[in-house]
């Protein structure tokens, strides 16, 4: 599962982090590292952007980079 499938309310833990280069760089600078849980809080009324709650603040988020967040299965947690 990716972070663009995760249901308003739900917590889920980071597996690994995709992108390449720059983006992924970014990623991992806003916290987004493997291990951490992660919320989505909510969606804007188009879809996109979403805002999660990730290490105590919020993060606004496009779905293409939601995208390329895997989450860990509940089994893994």
């Amino acid at each position: 599962m990716t972070l663009d499938q995760l249901p308003v309310g739900a917590t889920a833990r980071i597996s690994s982090v995709g992108g390449e280069g720059a983006l992924r760089l970014r990623f991992l600078d806003m916290g987004l590292i493997p291990h951490t849980a992660v919320t989505v809080q909510k969606v804007a009324p188009m879809g996109d952007p979403i805002q999660i709650q990730v290490r105590g603040y919020e993060l606004t988020l496009r779905l293409e980079d939601a995208q390329k967040i895997q989450l860990a299965q509940e089994a893994d947690l």
